[in-house]
């Protein structure tokens, strides 16, 4: 029972998290947005990464790796946001580290849909067959391009740079 409860706390946090991603990620396009969604971006998928280490250890899975991987990810992120204020390269890797962040959450919530939703499970019963690959693909394809506009969308301004540091001071 606890872990069936357990993966269903996990399961929302992470929808949530990818809720929340999708305005902090266009927030980086400029978007006037409340820049409370993007800390409950960061948050969630601080909570959903952490949590996903609860489940049982049965030796190093590709889970736990995605895990470590998006926790630094987001170290960046929260350094490069809260620490650094977007100086210099900071900006940057603040814009790859809120794409990358949300881009493997959706890598993950795609792994699990394929596991877990019969008619996607059918087409790709072991995850190697190629509706999952073109499908992993493709959205990674879509996120490097979004990174890569992302990343130029937010340039540096010293308008924009003093109103995100005084936002983040609230």
């Amino acid at each position: 029972m606890f872990a069936n409860t357990y993966t269903t706390i996990h399961s929302l946090i992470s929808l949530a998290a990818i809720a929340a991603g999708v305005p902090a990620l266009l927030g980086l396009f400029g978007a006037r947005l409340p820049q409370l969604l993007t800390t409950l971006f960061i948050a969630l998928a601080v909570a959903t990464s952490a949590t996903g280490f609860g489940f049982p250890f049965n030796g190093l899975l590709p889970s736990y790796v995605v895990g470590v991987i998006a926790l630094v990810i987001l170290a960046a992120a929260i350094f490069a946001r809260y620490f650094a204020h977007y100086a210099g390269a900071w900006r940057w890797i603040y814009a790859a580290s809120i794409t990358a962040s949300l881009y493997l959450l959706v890598f993950v919530g795609i792994a699990q849909a394929f596991a877990k939703i019969p008619v996607l499970q059918n087409a790709a019963p072991t995850q190697s067959e190629l509706p999952f690959a073109i499908t992993q693909i493709a959205v990674l394809v879509i996120f490097i391009i979004l990174g890569i506009l992302a990343g130029r969308a937010f340039h540096r301004s010293e308008e924009h740079t003093s109103e995100l540091q005084s936002q983040n001071r609230i």
